[in-house]
């Protein structure tokens, strides 16, 4: 609806432009919205409403009974892009377009995205039409609601050894190696990577390390690294999408950091001390 109000305005005749949505479906709480934004719309229940300057047809009919439509997850695709952009510019008014560029994915998601965070009211807004900027209102609870996810989501991961002389430069040696193999699209996340950015443990001797998905065999080649089924110092996780957004944006640590939002998220594993790291993150780095 934002995207119809704003190509309006860019309208030289504006007055003239007629605005109209055609759907399967349209709530009564959805007409009554497009009315009062003069959105004209048809639904397959033969609903009809068009008012432009002296005409008017309003034929309004009961909607077709269907199954109860399930709210699409907010956290797998797309979509999740558009919650990591909110979620990491939330103090900040931002238009469709500004999220768009920042989710690196298409207006039409993140409309659909933003619908949903409406509905569930977590998101607040301000302005209208090509002025329309909208922020998060409960960044903390939308946060939350990504950690009940992210738990019981399934990752293709694989274990690892590395041959390393120095175990607390582990992050360096792997940089250096990755770097001169030109390989791109991997970032450090979970243990190592929040303690480097919010410093809580002595010494970390092992790495996690997200990598673009079907490239495990391609890094683990790059660094020398032995598949093992214990004692593991190096873990390849392949993931694509919201974990790639963000990255290397930690001035005090190495480049190849995922964003603080990520490696919050992967310390939630209940391993070791992650969970003493993950507040300390949530509460230094992300002030959420």
């Amino acid at each position: 609806m934002w995207r119809l109000e704003e190509y309006r305005l860019s309208q030289e005749d504006a007055s003239n432009t007629a605005l109209f949505v055609i759907a399967e479906q349209l709530s009564a709480g959805a007409r009554e919205i497009l009315r009062e934004r003069n959105i004209g719309y048809f639904d397959a229940s033969g609903s009809l409403y068009l008012k432009h300057k002296d005409w008017l047809i309003n034929i309004d009919r009961l909607a077709k009974p269907g199954a109860p439509r399930r709210a699409e997850s907010l956290f797998t695709g797309a979509r999740e892009q558009v919650i990591h952009a909110l979620l990491h510019s939330h103090q900040k008014w931002l238009t469709g377009l500004e999220i768009a560029s920042l989710a690196e994915t298409s207006a039409y998601t993140v409309s659909l995205t933003l619908q949903e965070l409406e509905r569930r009211e977590l998101l607040e807004s301000k302005g209208s039409g090509r002025t329309l900027r909208r922020r998060l209102a409960q960044p903390g609870v939308l946060l939350d609601l990504w950690a009940d996810a992210w738990r019981v989501r399934k990752e293709h991961k694989t274990r690892w050894f590395a041959y390393t002389h120095n175990p607390k430069a582990m992050l360096l040696a792997i940089t250096d190696k990755l770097e001169r193999e030109a390989l791109r699209g991997w970032a450090f996340t979970s243990t190592a990577a929040a303690n480097a950015v919010s410093p809580l443990l002595t010494h970390v001797e092992s790495a996690e390390i997200i990598v673009p998905p079907g490239s495990a065999p391609d890094y683990a080649k790059a660094l020398g690294l032995q598949e093992v089924e214990k004692g593991s110092n190096v873990t390849l996780i392949e993931r694509s999408g919201a974990s790639s957004l963000f990255t290397g944006e930690h001035s005090d640590a190495p480049s190849h950091m995922a964003s603080a939002f990520i490696v919050y998220l992967d310390l939630l594993d209940g391993r070791g001390r992650n969970k003493e790291l993950a507040s300390q993150l949530r509460s230094d780095i992300l002030k959420i």
